[in-house]
Protein backbone atom coordinates (compact mmCIF):
# COMPACT_ATOMS: atom_id res chain seq x y z
CA UNK A 1 0.00 0.00 0.00
CA UNK A 2 2.29 2.51 -1.09
CA UNK A 3 1.85 5.98 -3.04
CA UNK A 4 3.50 7.10 -6.26
CA UNK A 5 4.92 10.55 -6.18
CA UNK A 6 5.35 12.45 -9.36
CA UNK A 7 6.54 16.12 -10.18
CA UNK A 8 5.65 17.74 -13.47
CA UNK A 9 5.17 21.10 -14.83
CA UNK A 10 1.74 22.62 -15.95
CA UNK A 11 2.45 21.34 -19.71
CA UNK A 12 3.33 18.05 -19.04
CA UNK A 13 0.36 17.06 -17.55
CA UNK A 14 -1.83 15.21 -18.96
CA UNK A 15 -5.65 16.09 -19.51
CA UNK A 16 -6.96 13.63 -17.20
CA UNK A 17 -3.90 14.43 -14.50
CA UNK A 18 -5.08 18.31 -14.43
CA UNK A 19 -8.78 17.11 -14.46
CA UNK A 20 -8.69 14.88 -11.42
CA UNK A 21 -5.91 17.35 -9.33
CA UNK A 22 -8.58 20.20 -10.20
CA UNK A 23 -11.47 18.10 -8.92
CA UNK A 24 -9.61 16.94 -5.59
CA UNK A 25 -8.82 20.42 -4.74
CA UNK A 26 -12.55 21.89 -5.48
CA UNK A 27 -14.07 18.74 -3.33
CA UNK A 28 -11.26 19.84 -0.21
CA UNK A 29 -10.78 23.92 -0.89
CA UNK A 30 -14.75 24.54 -1.65
CA UNK A 31 -16.50 21.70 -1.34
CA UNK A 32 -15.67 20.26 2.42
CA UNK A 33 -14.44 24.12 3.29
CA UNK A 34 -17.37 25.67 2.42
CA UNK A 35 -15.68 28.52 0.34
CA UNK A 36 -16.61 30.16 -2.49
CA UNK A 37 -13.51 31.29 -4.10
CA UNK A 38 -11.52 31.29 -7.59
CA UNK A 39 -8.92 28.30 -7.50
CA UNK A 40 -7.89 28.89 -10.87
CA UNK A 41 -5.54 31.80 -9.52
CA UNK A 42 -3.23 31.52 -12.73
CA UNK A 43 -0.56 30.24 -10.94
CA UNK A 44 -0.98 26.67 -12.12
CA UNK A 45 0.95 27.37 -14.93
CA UNK A 46 4.18 28.39 -13.55
CA UNK A 47 4.10 25.86 -10.15
CA UNK A 48 5.19 22.44 -10.70
CA UNK A 49 2.64 19.49 -9.83
CA UNK A 50 3.36 17.43 -6.60
CA UNK A 51 1.20 14.71 -7.05
CA UNK A 52 0.30 11.22 -5.20
CA UNK A 53 -1.36 8.25 -7.01
CA UNK A 54 -3.28 5.53 -5.10
CA UNK A 55 -4.51 2.51 -7.07
CA UNK A 56 -4.60 4.66 -10.29
CA UNK A 57 -6.12 7.75 -8.23
CA UNK A 58 -4.23 10.64 -7.65
CA UNK A 59 -5.05 11.17 -3.91
CA UNK A 60 -2.42 13.84 -2.68
CA UNK A 61 -1.40 16.83 -4.33
CA UNK A 62 1.07 20.31 -3.64
CA UNK A 63 2.31 23.13 -5.90
CA UNK A 64 5.69 23.96 -5.91
CA UNK A 65 6.80 27.39 -6.13
CA UNK A 66 10.27 29.20 -6.95
CA UNK A 67 11.15 31.96 -5.24
CA UNK A 68 9.68 35.45 -5.87
CA UNK A 69 5.81 33.74 -7.34
CA UNK A 70 3.45 33.19 -4.11
CA UNK A 71 6.75 34.70 -1.84
CA UNK A 72 10.08 35.94 -1.92
CA UNK A 73 11.12 32.87 -0.88
CA UNK A 74 10.19 29.34 -2.74
CA UNK A 75 7.03 27.95 -1.33
CA UNK A 76 4.34 25.27 -1.33
CA UNK A 77 0.50 25.86 -2.08
CA UNK A 78 -2.71 23.59 -2.47
CA UNK A 79 -1.56 21.71 -0.02
CA UNK A 80 -4.40 18.51 0.11
CA UNK A 81 -5.10 14.89 0.46
CA UNK A 82 -8.68 13.02 -0.21
CA UNK A 83 -10.64 12.76 2.69
CA UNK A 84 -11.12 8.63 2.05
CA UNK A 85 -7.21 8.50 2.78
CA UNK A 86 -6.47 11.24 5.41
CA UNK A 87 -6.15 8.12 7.91
CA UNK A 88 -2.97 7.12 6.19
CA UNK A 89 -1.10 9.92 7.25
CA UNK A 90 -0.29 10.77 3.54
CA UNK A 91 -0.45 14.41 4.48
CA UNK A 92 2.84 13.99 5.95
CA UNK A 93 4.98 12.08 3.31
CA UNK A 94 3.21 14.97 0.92
CA UNK A 95 4.98 17.70 2.88
CA UNK A 96 8.44 15.48 2.75
CA UNK A 97 7.94 15.00 -1.26
CA UNK A 98 7.25 18.88 -1.87
CA UNK A 99 10.18 19.93 0.51
CA UNK A 100 12.39 17.73 -1.14
CA UNK A 101 11.25 18.86 -4.39
CA UNK A 102 11.81 22.42 -4.14
CA UNK A 103 15.44 21.80 -2.77
CA UNK A 104 16.06 19.11 -5.52
CA UNK A 105 13.94 21.69 -8.21
CA UNK A 106 14.93 24.79 -7.19
CA UNK A 107 18.02 24.81 -4.91
CA UNK A 108 16.25 26.75 -2.29
CA UNK A 109 15.80 25.59 1.71
CA UNK A 110 13.94 28.47 2.45
CA UNK A 111 10.34 27.82 2.06
CA UNK A 112 6.96 30.13 2.77
CA UNK A 113 4.06 28.73 3.06
CA UNK A 114 0.36 30.81 3.74
CA UNK A 115 -1.06 27.87 6.42
CA UNK A 116 -4.55 27.53 7.80
CA UNK A 117 -4.16 28.39 11.06
CA UNK A 118 -5.38 24.70 12.32
CA UNK A 119 -2.88 22.99 10.62
CA UNK A 120 0.00 24.90 12.64
CA UNK A 121 1.48 22.25 14.54
CA UNK A 122 1.08 20.18 11.45
CA UNK A 123 3.65 22.19 9.75
CA UNK A 124 5.59 22.94 12.86
CA UNK A 125 6.34 19.21 12.09
CA UNK A 126 7.65 20.01 8.88
CA UNK A 127 10.42 22.18 10.39
CA UNK A 128 8.02 25.46 9.87
CA UNK A 129 7.77 28.25 12.44
CA UNK A 130 4.89 31.00 12.26
CA UNK A 131 6.08 34.47 10.82
CA UNK A 132 3.18 36.37 10.84
CA UNK A 133 -0.01 36.92 12.96
CA UNK A 134 -3.21 35.37 12.10
CA UNK A 135 -5.40 36.41 8.85
CA UNK A 136 -7.95 35.91 6.94
CA UNK A 137 -7.99 34.58 3.41
CA UNK A 138 -11.60 33.65 1.70
CA UNK A 139 -12.56 33.97 5.35
CA UNK A 140 -9.90 31.58 6.77
CA UNK A 141 -8.09 32.16 9.65
CA UNK A 142 -4.32 31.74 7.74
CA UNK A 143 -0.95 32.16 9.66
CA UNK A 144 2.56 32.98 7.22
CA UNK A 145 5.07 30.37 8.26
CA UNK A 146 9.07 30.02 6.75
CA UNK A 147 10.91 26.45 6.69
CA UNK A 148 14.86 27.21 6.56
Amino acid sequence: MTIEWKIKPFEALTVNELYDILQLRSRIFVVEQNCVYLDLDGKDKVALHLFGSFEGKIVAHARLFKAGISFDNASIGRVTVDPDYRDRKWGHDLMKEAISGILLHFGENQITIGAQLYLKKFYENHGFVQTSEMYLEDDIPHIEMVRG
